[in-house]
């Protein structure tokens, strides 16, 4: 097949224009976020956020407003209460972050079971981003870049809090107001992430582009560069691949991330499995040059 046709044959039809946009923004911005997620340790935050908003999500069908606002104030909402348990027993994060979004992710599933008519419940797990239509194309577009803007702005300061929180509260930084924003700022990427991949889907759009990164780069600003490439790269390959092989695109969009990974653990110049396979054998012969 001719390249250009190859590239030009899938956006004839609108809805697929649309879900390369929608795709896109939500990658990009899940991307950036998924950077200070693996730093600090909040992988596992991001997926207690993500099956969180199903509860969000279910009634906001039902009311009949948009999704986002529901799943937002689900997802804030999930973020507060992991927060006030933490803060009230001896309970470590983890678990009480398990048990927050598996009673939450519940209720949602329970909302759902007594409206199946009004819920689709496949769309809200796996997405439909081949179904986006304008308005909520642009609402991805404007939530997407107010997060952005945001982390722009406060970069520095989030960077601090990733790398030496002790260090950001001595000289003056309110540790508490930034991790709250940053916890924030991870609700609303995963509103944006909803529309394209759906619940399920969006913990690996949070947490894959970060980790493939983190292999292949220490400097966390090329780490962030890495994170936006590769991640923009799976989402276009995604949804060709969605297209001529007639699979799922949110499926196929993680799909490539993974495999982005999978070549980073690999063959990452530092880290991959090829160079510590070559490290190895170094140590190994060192011994014998040593006696020669």
């Amino acid at each position: 097949m001719d390249p250009v046709i190859f590239l030009l044959e899938p956006l004839q039809y609108g809805f697929l224009t649309r879900a390369l946009l929608v795709t896109l923004a939500a990658a990009v911005v899940a991307s950036v976020l998924s950077c200070w997620l693996i730093l600090m340790g909040w992988s596992l935050m991001g997926d207690a956020v993500s099956h969180a908003v199903l509860p969000g999500v279910a009634l906001a069908y039902i009311v009949g407003i948009p999704f986002s606002i529901g799943a937002f104030i689900f997802g804030a909402g999930a973020v507060a209460l992991i927060g006030a348990v933490k803060s009230t027993t001896r309970l470590k994060s983890d678990t009480v972050i398990g048990v927050v979004f598996t009673a939450l992710f519940a209720v949602g599933l329970a909302i759902i079971s007594r409206t199946p008519s009004q819920v689709d419940l496949m769309h809200i797990l796996f997405g439909n981003v081949l179904g986006v239509t304008d308005g909520e194309l642009w609402q991805v577009l404007i939530l997407g870049a107010l997060t952005l803007v945001i982390v722009l702005v406060k970069r520095r300061d989030l960077t601090l809090l990733a790398f030496d929180r002790t260090h950001a509260h001595v000289i003056g930084l309110n540790t508490k107001a930034l991790a709250a924003l940053l916890l924030g700022l991870l609700a609303l990427s995963v509103v944006v992430g909803l529309q394209a991949v759906g619940i399920i889907l969006v913990v690996a759009m949070l947490i894959t582009p970060g980790a493939t990164a983190f292999l292949l780069t220490r400097s966390f600003d090329r780490m962030l560069i890495l994170a936006v490439l590769i991640t923009a790269t799976a989402a276009v390959s995604g949804i060709y691949a969605s297209y001529y092989f007639d699979i799922s695109t949110g499926a196929a969009v993680v799909l490539a991330q993974a495999l982005a990974f999978s070549v980073a653990y690999i063959a990452a110049p530092r880290t991959g499995l090829i160079a510590q396979l070559r490290q190895r054998r170094r140590r190994a012969g060192s011994p014998a040059r040593q006696a020669v």
